[in-house]
Order: structure tokens, then C-alpha cells, then sequence
């Protein structure tokens, strides 16, 4: 069967909760690599790229964004091994459905599963294998190695699921899953629709000001999760939405 439709998933807050492990990582390898954690403890995570999230917490305690960047791949082999180190010490599990919503989209034969996250490369297979999925699964993506802004990651991921497969996904064959205002506000990039669930940070209705496509208040419920990503276009409100 021939791919015709391009689904991708942010990790934290959406297909799992890490349970704090990311921020403990982060702090540790910024001592390591910079000799300080800045603000690390302080500023938000959510909807942000790894390397966003470095920029913020170093500037603030006065470390120059030219050092930052010259040392971002010695940061992120630092931060890959401080949380495969301490990964299991925290209750890092699946998002409700989410396992489910995997499977259903794996056996349809016709959609390509990625992966939009802010996460860098090194820390995905350490997150997924914990909340029990399989990387494999995830054939493709962009991360947050790749820009230091949301917004170039959509792009990213979208010209590597084309040269995958050979041929442009419509922008309307193609959805970005995510939990924050970031994540649907980066769809823009691509024009892509948007399922927004509230799971993470955010409440339903804080998302649903944000505009996107869908709102569900979990993936649990797999079959009108899939009528919404599979809809080719159709906007509409998930049972989330509005809801209180």
C-alpha cells in the first residue's frame, strides 16, 4: 500500500511524560559542559527546542551564545549520557492511548509515523524505550539538534518524509500531534493541520485559543482520534475542546 499520509508526533507531554528526568539531565550536563545550569531550574520546558532551552538557561548566568553554539555537540553527548544514566529513577510512562494510536496507525499500511520534538537525537530512543515504544517506529523527523526554533523543524521533517518516500505528502495528508501552543503554532510552517492534546501544560481551552485543527483532552480514545487525523482537511473541535 502506498503512504499517503505524513503523522507527527511531539514526544514530551504527548506520547509520554517524562516525569521530570529531562530538566534533571539538562541541569547536569550544562554543569558539566559549561560549568553552570543558569536558570535551568527555573525557566519553562514546554513547547521549546533543546537547544532553545540551553540559549535561555546560559544567557541569563552570562555565557556567550557563540560559546553555546561551538559546544552544542559535546552538550548534547553530555545530556544524552547524564539521562541514560538517571532515566529509570524517574516515572517516565506512556500518555494515555498513546500506545494504542501507534499500533492502529502502524497497521493501516498507508501512513508514515514521525517525529517533531524539541528533544535532541540522542535522548529520543532513551525516552521512547523507557515509556515502553519502539523507536523504529518512528521512521523520521526533526529535532532539536536540527534549529534552535520550532519553526524549523517542521520543515526539516517534511523534506526528509519526502525524500523517503519519494514523492510530496498535501499539506492536508499531513498532522502535527503536540501538546503545546508551540506545537501548533510551528505546523504554520508547513501548513500542516493540527491535533492538540491536553496532556501536558495545557489546559483544552488554553489550546483551543491557540487555533488548531483538533483538541482532545487525551488520545484514549483511538478510533475518534483517527477520524480526526484522517479527515483530509476538515476542521473541527475534539471532545476535549470547550469542554467546562
Amino acid at each position: 500500500m502506498q503512504v499517503q499520509w505524513l503523522i507527527l508526533f511531539d514526544i514530551d507531554g504527548t506520547l509520554l511524560n517524562s516525569g521530570g528526568c529531562g530538566r534533571a539531565a539538562t541541569r547536569l550536563a550544562l554543569a558539566e559542559v559549561f560549568g553552570t545550569a543558569g536558570e535551568a531550574d527555573t525557566i519553562a520546558f514546554a513547547g521549546k527546542t533543546d537547544w532553545q532551552i540551553t540559549i535561555e538557561a546560559l544567557e541569563s548566568a552570562g555565557v556567550a551564545r557563540a560559546e553555546i553554539d561551538a559546544r552544542l555537540d559535546d552538550y548534547h553527548a553530555a545530556v544524552t549520557r547524564h539521562l541514560s544514566a538517571l532515566v529509570d529513577s524517574f516515572p517516565v510512562r506512556a500518555c494515555p492511548g498513546t500506545h494504542a494510536l501507534v499500533a492502529a496507525l502502524k497497521a493501516r499500511g498507508d501512513v508514515l509515523i514521525g517525529l517533531v520534538t524539541g528533544n535532541m537525537t540522542g535522548l529520543i530512543p532513551v525516552k521512547l524505550r523507557t515509556a515502553g515504544f519502539n523507536p523504529e517506529d518512528f521512521r523520521v523527523g526533526a529535532f532539536g539538534s536540527d534549529g534552535w526554533e520550532r519553526s524549523m523543524l517542521p520543515p526539516l521533517a517534511l523534506a526528509r518524509a519526502e525524500a523517503l518516500v519519494g514523492r510530496p505528502f498535501p499539506p492536508e495528508r499531513v498532522v502535527i500531534v503536540g501538546d503545546t501552543p508551540g506545537d501548533i503554532a510551528c505546523a504554520a510552517s508547513i501548513g500542516a493541520r493540527t491535533l492538540a492534546v491536553a496532556t501536558g501544560p495545557f489546559t483544552a481551552e488554553q489550546l483551543c485559543a491557540c487555533g488548531p485543527t483538533y483538541v482532545f483532552d487525551t488520545l484514549a480514545e483511538t478510533e475518534a482520534v483517527l477520524s480526526a487525523l484522517f479527515c483530509d482537511g476538515a476542521a473541527g473541535l475534539g471532545p476535549g475542546c470547550g469542554a467546562g
